[in-house]
């Protein structure tokens, strides 16, 4: 197992006392988005670029372990294409994430499916729990203090990247409530609660982008906290995203803009399952043959829309003072249809400040036999063809970006609950609470 003894900057524990504040109001939950589940808590890497040894991640109950590894395509895919891989899992010991750094990951984005499983399989959480628990704590609090112990010590092993690129890179995600995911205000509270409790500059608050969310966003950004916007199934809210992360930088008054920073996680794969199903619908010869290319061929068009929105006279104004753009983010990035390549979701779209963050099926087939090339851009006119052809076949892509939203609330709301519940289970089984 690594050691952190390596590391320029240590983990420091969290101290189980004093315990986190409580969050503003007794209506503000918090927690984190839920699909992209894994298969497996373990990552066998193999890569076709010669390796010391094999890359191995594993959630373990004693300790973990990890090889470190030499150059990979994702040093390749940050050095030579400007796009960013970040990891989508997170597990103690977090010290088994230094392996993945070696190997070119640059961050981190978290999941309560990931919560769930490392907290309900791993006796790495149980001492604190314990502690918590006996303590006084109820079960959501506790759940809190197991969270932001795993996002600081994250972030701690991503701080020198994010100091490497002055604030561009290096960030790990957690996110606000599913439950506040039409609570404008109760969003606001609950990312400065969330920003004030994890205090580690490299942290990005997620926020839904729900129609009562996206000024959630421009409020947050205003107070100077970056946020990584999360659920962004279509081209219309993506531009409202960029809107709102504008309206922000302007509304905060700084004049160094420079620390506030933010990416727009634009949803890839889940579009592909449900226009798919559409076609299948159709059923007609040009219908089936536009099967797996929806996806795609949105992300390439809203790269295109990321291009023009972040130019021109309102963006340069805002460059004098230091502003950052906000970097798309491919999420759900991990193939859904066994029929289809297995880096459909990640070769098709690298492209300059942009993020791909791959859960482990996802980053081991890119290591393994991806390639790196600037494609995002390749074939726009491609991309707008599929595009008007899905709508001349009746595909109404806003029906597609709110059915998605919907689902995605509905399906993080779920998870967190079961999340819950885990816990519940877990304090039980260590006979810490009486039913």
């Amino acid at each position: 197992m690594a050691s952190i003894s390596n590391l320029s900057s240590p983990i420091t524990p969290l101290k189980s006392s004093p315990s986190l504040p409580t969050p503003p109001t007794a209506a503000v939950y918090l927690g984190f988005p839920a699909k992209l589940a894994l298969a497996s808590s373990r990552l066998t890497v193999r890569a076709t670029v010669p390796l010391a040894a094999s890359l191995l991640v594993k959630c373990s109950q004693n300790g973990g372990n990890g090889s470190h590894v030499k150059r990979t395509t994702l040093h390749d895919l940050y050095e030579k294409q400007g796009q960013s891989p970040w990891y989508d899992n997170l597990c103690r010991p977090v010290t088994d994430l230094i392996p993945l750094i070696e190997s070119g990951v640059r961050g981190v984005t978290s999941n309560p499916a990931i919560f769930q499983k490392a907290i309900s399989t791993s006796n790495a959480y149980n001492d604190q729990f314990r502690d918590l628990v006996q303590g006084g704590k109820d079960i959501e609090s506790a759940y809190w203090e197991l969270v932001v112990k795993d996002i600081q010590d994250a972030c701690r092993l991503f701080e020198p990247i994010y100091d490497e690129t002055d604030g561009g890179d290096g960030y790990v995600s957690v996110e606000v409530s599913p439950r506040l995911a039409d609570d404008t205000q109760g969003t606001v509270d609950a990312a400065k609660w969330l920003h004030k409790v994890v205090d580690r500059p490299n942290v990005y608050i997620k926020i839904p982008a729900t129609a009562a969310c996206v000024p959630s966003v421009k409020d947050v950004i205003s107070l100077g906290i970056s946020v990584n916007v999360t659920l962004i199934f279509s081209l219309s809210r993506y531009e409202a995203v960029i809107d709102a992360y504008l309206d922000g930088l302007e509304a905060s008054g700084l004049h160094d803009l420079s620390r506030v920073t933010s990416v727009a996680s634009f949803f890839v794969s889940r579009v592909d399952t449900l226009v798919d199903k559409l076609l299948e619908k159709i059923g007609t010869p040009e219908a089936l043959d536009l099967r797996g290319k929806a996806a795609n061929a949105q992300a390439a068009l809203a790269f295109q829309l990321y291009q023009k929105k972040f130019s021109g006279p309102r963006w340069e104004a805002l460059v004098k003072k230091g502003a950052k753009k906000q970097r798309l983010l491919w999420a759900s990035t991990s193939v859904k249809n066994p029929a289809y390549p297995d880096t459909l979701y990640v070769a098709p779209l690298v492209g300059p400040d942009t993020v791909s963050t791959m859960p482990d099926q996802a980053l081991q087939a890119f290591i393994d036999h991806g390639t790196v090339g600037r494609t995002i851009d390749s074939n726009v006119s491609e991309a707008e063809g599929i595009y008007s052809a899905l709508e001349k076949l009746g595909i109404d892509w806003s029906y597609v970006g709110s059915q998605l939203e919907l689902e995605g609330v509905d399906s993080f709301k779920k998870s967190f609950d079961s999340l819950l519940d885990s816990l519940q289970e877990k304090a039980n089984s260590l006979k810490l609470v009486n039913l």
